[in-house]
């Protein structure tokens, strides 16, 4: 330090940075006095410090000798003789030594004393002092503070104003995997440049400026330590003052939390696996459509597990058949459905929905299936790809759209393999992991169940439509005075199936009996009874009976079965009287057209439906001219869930309206405008005009 109380500090490279030197250093901490002795062994300076740690003043204490000021009687003789010494040239002399303070109390204080020469020639003695216990104190802090420092497992940093380390703990340099020498004057920047430098600096710039700490600042990367594993530190930053306040630099300590860090990120994809998982429960199974379900489960696995997702079904698991796959033979699999994250010409390379595929034994999704285990290769090579892709054309798609990882989850539902869920990541930079795996294998757990019961719905519906139209009647022969148009339409769900049914019977004397019921009821069951109420309305029309007549021989015969309650109209027209006979058991009432008319809801007695017993049904003869039309249906055609049946039937009657059609373009303009491919009821409907 200069006269002026200026001081060089050698900074970075060698540079000289000079300025005032801030108060509350460690030598005012220690309190430093300096005396210089005149060879007889008079006070000749008295510097401040001397006054504040003995009591003298610099006039009381200059001029006098110093053994008789600050030595007791008792040793006087040993202080001169050390006196000597050290102004012989022998050496300088360090020491503890009682000294009388102006008080009258004696003070231990630590000398250094030594002999010096000024340009004269003359001899002094310098002495330097300060308080034993204020030294021991500093000397013991000091050393527990470079103990704690170096021994500590947290790693430990000081940085200068300027940001350059300035002390660094062994435990930082085991992290940063840097010796102490080359940090020391480097900044973070320079030091450390594979971290997050940027927001390192800035966070210490700021605790500089503002004093307020920066506790458990988050930061993850890697080190020259261990540059292929990522680690996480908890990282504090406080500023460093001296005792009067003044900025002494920046502290940093860092600890190492890569293990709470990885408990951390498996607690999140755990969680965000449960909440996949969730939401496929919520997502997959909506209907009982099997290409439908399907789809939903690619439509899930993309984007979130997969940039490109198949699903697809064993073919045996379609037709019935128990999926017992040999676990050296080929499989043969249906496409049901194929979902992408993007654009891109890898979804050429799958099998088109509804196609028929047959994958060799070596290939890995019949591999999926064979050993009902997933089959993964987070890195696809060449070579893979042909064990993905059904031909090289494929394989040369999947590799041209980037195709870099594979995942094939078997479909197992209730102990039976029934199919495959494959998925690429092309666009997604991150191999399959087993959390993948893990994961995949979830969703297509609950999907499988969902996909097993759509297909046995779905054989079930086939089913009851199977019987249902083997029940209906073929196309009649051509009618006397009579033209006829029917439709059958099943409903969308294979439990309400069955129910509904038409018929056009000839009859002697060119008489031509028309049918429409409706069997309470539905799937196999209500398909069975109205196939045995069908023939026995065949074989009472053939009675040439009334209408009467055959509703009440119905409905007792269909007291005896299951379900047994049914609706009907039964219509007997007669070409040689211009009338139709019409009787109902409680069924929606015809329409009749006429032309020049507006439709007309015929005003019928309802009666009970078929299966109620004992109540006797009317007959009601109604006109039918040349041209004229009757429409007759079952409740699916107008029965809706969110509008009353005489909204629907004004509905009905408005759609008729207008000139006359064709009857077939009529029957489907009805069911196009009536129905809906959601409506949970099957429908008949039957229209004869009299022929000119």
């Amino acid at each position: 330090m200069d006269a002026n109380g200026f001081q060089a500090d050698l900074g970075h490279a060698g540079r000289a940075e000079l300025g005032p030197s801030p108060p509350g250093g460690l030598l005012d901490v220690l309190g430093v006095a300096a005396i210089v002795l005149d060879a007889d062994g008079r006070i000749v300076f008295w510097s401040p410090q001397a006054q504040a740690l003995l009591g003298y003043s610099a006039p009381e204490a200059l001029g006098r000798f110093a053994a008789q000021l600050l030595v007791a009687d008792e040793h006087v003789d040993l202080v001169l003789r050390l006196f000597a010494q050290v102004m012989e040239g022998e050496g300088s002399w360090a020491g503890v030594f009682p000294v009388r303070h102006k008080d009258g109390g004696m003070r231990l204080l630590e000398f250094r004393n030594m002999r010096l020469l000024d340009d004269r020639g003359d001899l002094y003695a310098l002495g330097l002092a300060t308080d034993q216990a204020t030294l021991r104190r500093v000397e013991r802090d000091l050393a527990l503070s470079v103990r704690l420092v170096d021994q500590s497992p947290i790693g430990l940093a000081v940085m200068d104003p300027q940001l350059r380390y300035v002390m660094v703990n062994p435990a930082l340099e085991r992290i940063n995997g840097l010796p102490a020498e080359e940090h020391l004057g480097r900044t973070v920047r320079e030091a450390l440049p594979f971290l997050d430098t940027k927001s390192v600096e800035s966070a210490m710039r700021q605790v500089l400026a503002t004093g307020v700490p920066l506790l458990d600042q988050y930061t993850v990367g890697s080190t020259q330590a261990d540059p292929d594993t990522e680690h996480a530190w908890s990282v504090s930053y406080y500023r460093l003052e001296g005792s009067a306040g003044n900025v002494l630099g920046v502290a940093t300590s860092s600890v190492d939390v890569t293990d709470r860090h990885r408990a951390a990120l498996d607690a999140d994809r755990a969680r965000h696996r449960l909440a996949v998982v969730a939401d496929a429960s919520v997502c997959i199974g909506t209907t009982l459509d099997l290409e439908e379900t399907c789809r939903e489960l690619a439509d899930v696995a993309v984007p979130e597990l997969a940039d490109m997702a198949a699903v697809d079904v064993l073919d045996s698991a379609l037709t019935g058949q128990r999926t017992i796959v040999p676990a050296d033979g080929p499989a043969l699999f249906r496409a049901l459905a194929v979902a992408v994250a993007y654009p891109t010409e890898a979804a050429a390379a799958t099998d088109p929905p509804g196609e028929v595929a047959r994958y060799d034994a070596d290939r890995l999704v019949t591999r999926a299936v064979n050993t009902s285990r997933p089959v993964m290769v987070p890195h696809v090579g060449e070579a893979d790809l042909s064990l993905i892709a059904r031909d090289p054309r494929a394989a040369a798609l999947l590799a041209r759209a980037g195709v870099h990882s594979y995942l094939a989850v078997p479909l197992i539902a209730r102990g039976e393999v029934i199919g495959a869920l494959d998925l690429v990541r092309a666009r997604n930079p991150q191999p399959f992991t087993e959390d993948d795996a893990t994961l995949a294998g979830e969703l297509a757990a609950r999907a499988a169940v969902c996909i097993d019961n759509a297909r046995w719905y779905q054989q079930q519906r086939d089913t009851a439509l199977t019987l249902q139209r083997s029940l209906l009647p073929d196309p009649p022969p051509r009618l006397f005075g009579l033209d006829v148009a029917s439709r059958y339409q099943p409903a969308s769900a294979a439990s309400e199936v069955g129910g509904d049914w038409y018929d056009i019977l000839p009859l002697p004397d060119h008489k031509t009996a028309l049918v429409v019921g409706d069997v309470m009821g539905s799937g196999v069951k209500a398909a069975t009874t109205m196939g045995r109420l069908r023939t026995a309305t065949q074989t009472l029309a053939g009675l040439d009976l009334e209408p009467t007549e055959v509703l009440r021989n119905l409905d007792r015969i269909t007291a005896g079965l299951d379900p047994y309650f049914a609706t009907c109209t039964y219509a007997l027209y007669d070409p040689h009287s211009a009338q139709c006979r019409i009787s109902t058991a409680g069924h929606l009432p015809p329409v009749r057209m006429r032309a020049g008319h507006a439709p007309e809801l015929l005003d019928l007695p309802t009666g009970a439906p078929l299966g109620v017993g004992g109540v006797p049904f009317r007959t009601t003869a109604i006109d039918l001219d040349p041209g004229d039309q009757l429409v007759l249906y079952t409740d699916g055609l107008v029965e809706t869930r969110d509008q009353d049946i005489d909204t629907r039937l004004d509905a009905l009657a408005t759609l008729l309206g207008g000139p006359h059609r064709d009857l077939e373009y009529t029957c489907d303009h009805l069911l196009a405008a009536l129905r809906h491919p959601d409506d949970h009821d099957d429908v008949a409907l039957l229209i004869a005009r009299v022929r000119r």
